[in-house]
């Protein structure tokens, strides 16, 4: 075993043939249309299934896909013809009902169960304890059903939900013991990588922060400014733009003076700036729309409410020799609008550098994940780097916080 999964069982510590494994998996995908489209999370998810239904496991596969009230909250009958391109399983439109218990006690070694959208259950997303959720009824009737718990969704590991943290806790109440409960191969990748970013940092260290939510990236900068293992912080995006702002390289808009929520994100970037200091680095030139064609410009040369859609030539230059040097990079989303073909140089080019590296690097957030697969990037070429499929989680562990859905699954 990895020494630094030496706090959690794996599927290797199981032995899963004719037992009953409850696993958690994340297929939650991008609905367009109503349609559910085909995303890496559900191909690496079909993939431990695979494996344990291959190990003759009576797998019971709890999943979610959106938040209730909001157009992407459906029914997993979609991610259930998905899922069939990998692996052979059943699914059914129920969760905790007389179909659902059925078709679990029914299942023969090595057949899959899919069951319907978890976030049916109102339960499922009450803010409560471990415990609290081990006495839910969603937990309690599913339970007894089972031999083991697997979690594979390290993108849900910072909710505090009843299929993440309720079953492990009740496996364990239920005298099944610690033993009963550990990780899938997707949550073991996720946990090697994170360990080596944030507890085993190579200097020279270097951040790529990009992305249009500035706000949730400036928590990192904070807490990374603090901790003092970071060398520099190369900004691009919305985050490339706020700094330039600090600088007083540009000036806002009236519109943004006067908007109370953006005044104060610069005056926090300023103190994240005097904090900072030469570490920070920010675009030195940047793509403009000049009558519908990219235009490279100089900061200094932007004028008001001109939109910035992409880093420069010169900057993603500057920013690739600084990955080039670096011995650990860390990535959060792109340098600019990269769905547009004119504008996705900057993500481009740094995505190549980060390739290219022989440095550790991990690359984190959804956006990051989709600029690799839209700008047709090989994964596999990245031999150094781990492409994390999380965002919420990712950040907080980026942020030392400890994960419910992690801590419950540690052996003691």
């Amino acid at each position: 075993m990895n020494k630094q999964l030496g706090d959690f069982l794996t599927i290797d510590d199981f032995e899963v043939a004719g037992r009953t494994v409850l696993f958690r998996a994340d297929i939650n995908s991008v609905v367009v249309d109503g349609r559910v489209e085909m995303k890496e999370r559900i191909q690496e998810n079909a993939k431990t299934i695979r494996e344990l239904s291959e190990k003759g496991a009576r797998v019971v596969v709890l999943a979610h896909q959106g938040r209730v009230g909001r157009a992407d909250f459906l029914p997993l009958n979609q991610h259930a013809e998905l899922l069939r391109r990998f692996v052979d399983l059943e699914f059914v439109e129920d969760i905790i009902g007389p179909a659902a218990r059925a078709g679990i006690k029914n299942l023969g070694d090595g057949e899959v169960l899919l069951l319907d959208n978890v976030r049916m259950l109102a339960e499922e997303t009450l803010s409560r304890s471990p415990e609290e959720h081990a006495k839910s009824i969603f937990v309690r009737r599913l339970a007894p059903l089972a031999d083991i718990y697997i979690n594979d969704a390290f993108s849900v590991a910072h909710r505090s939900h009843a299929s993440v943290v309720g079953f492990p806790r009740a496996l364990k109440e239920n005298g099944v013991g610690a033993g009963a409960v550990g990780i899938g191969r997707l949550m073991e990748r996720e946990l090697v990588a994170l360990e080596k970013a944030v507890h085993s940092i190579k200097k020279p260290c270097v951040y790529v922060l990009g992305g249009v939510k500035p706000e949730e990236v400036l928590d990192v900068m904070e807490h990374t400014l603090r901790r003092g293992k970071v060398n520099t912080y190369l900004t691009a995006g919305s985050l490339g733009t706020l700094f330039l702002y600090a600088r007083n390289i540009i000036e806002p808009s009236e519109e943004q003076k006067a908007d109370e929520e953006f005044m104060k994100t610069l005056e926090r970037a300023k103190r994240i700036l005097a904090e900072g200091g030469e570490k920070i680095k920010y675009p030195e030139d940047v793509a403009v729309d000049l009558g519908g064609r990219r235009e490279e410009i100089p900061v200094e040369q932007l004028k008001p409410k001109q939109q910035i859609y992409d880093i420069g030539e010169r900057t993603s230059e500057d920013y690739a020799e600084q990955i080039k040097d670096a011995r650990t990079v860390i990535m959060k989303g792109p340098a600019g609008l990269y769905e547009k073909e004119e504008f996705a140089e900057g993500t481009r080019e740094l995505l190549k550098a980060v390739s290219s590296s022989d440095a550790f690097s991990l690359l984190g957030g959804g956006h990051t994940s989709a600029a690799i697969s839209t700008l047709g990037m090989s994964k596999s070429k990245m031999s150094n780097a781990h492409v994390s499929l999380a965002g919420g989680a990712f950040l907080k562990y980026l942020l030392g916080n400890h994960l419910p859905g992690i801590e419950v699954l540690r052996k003691h």
